[in-house]
C-alpha cells in the first residue's frame, strides 16, 4: 500500500480572500477554478509539489448535498505545516489574526498559528534540529 499524496480541502463561504491570503503571502498558484456563478466554486492551489484545495459550501451543497450538512457543520481544519525556516512566515503573517503567538515547544518546534480567511487555523513550524549536518 502506496499512498503518493495528500491534499487537503477546505470549506469556505468565499474563496477569493482564500486565494488571494496563499497567493499574495506564500506564493501558491491558482493551477485550477470552477466557478459557481459570479464566484468561485473550487480552487486548487500549488506551490512545487505542494497542494491545497478550497471549495464554497454552495458549490459543496449543489457538488455532494447527502454530506453538506457535515461539511458546514464540521467546524474548521487546523493545519500543520513544518518549514524550514520560520522567520518568513513570521514576516508574511502581518496583519492577519494570529490565534498562536511565536512559541517554542518541549517537541522542539518553534511555531506561529493565524487564521486564513475563512477561519481554519494554519500552523508553521520549524523544527529545530532538522537541518541536514
Amino acid at each position: 500500500m502506496n499512498i503518493k499524496k495528500i491534499t487537503p480541502v477546505l470549506y469556505a463561504d468565499e474563496l477569493e480572500p482564500c486565494v488571494q491570503f496563499w497567493n499574495e503571502r506564500f506564493g501558491f498558484a491558482k493551477t485550477v477554478e470552477v466557478p459557481d456563478g459570479d464566484r468561485l466554486g473550487f480552487v486548487i492551489l500549488q506551490k512545487g509539489d505542494l497542494e491545497l484545495m478550497y471549495q464554497s459550501y454552495a458549490s459543496a451543497r449543489k457538488d455532494a448535498p447527502a454530506i453538506a450538512s457535515e461539511i458546514e457543520g464540521g467546524g474548521r481544519t487546523f493545519m500543520y505545516i513544518e518549514v524550514e525556516k520560520l522567520e518568513p512566515f513570521i514576516a508574511a503573517t502581518k496583519n492577519v489574526s494570529v490565534v498562536l503567538p511565536v512559541r517554542t515547544t518541549f517537541y522542539g518546534a518553534t511555531e506561529i498559528g493565524v487564521k486564513d480567511p475563512a477561519g481554519h487555523v494554519v500552523v508553521f513550524a520549524e523544527m529545530m534540529g532538522a537541518q541536514a549536518g
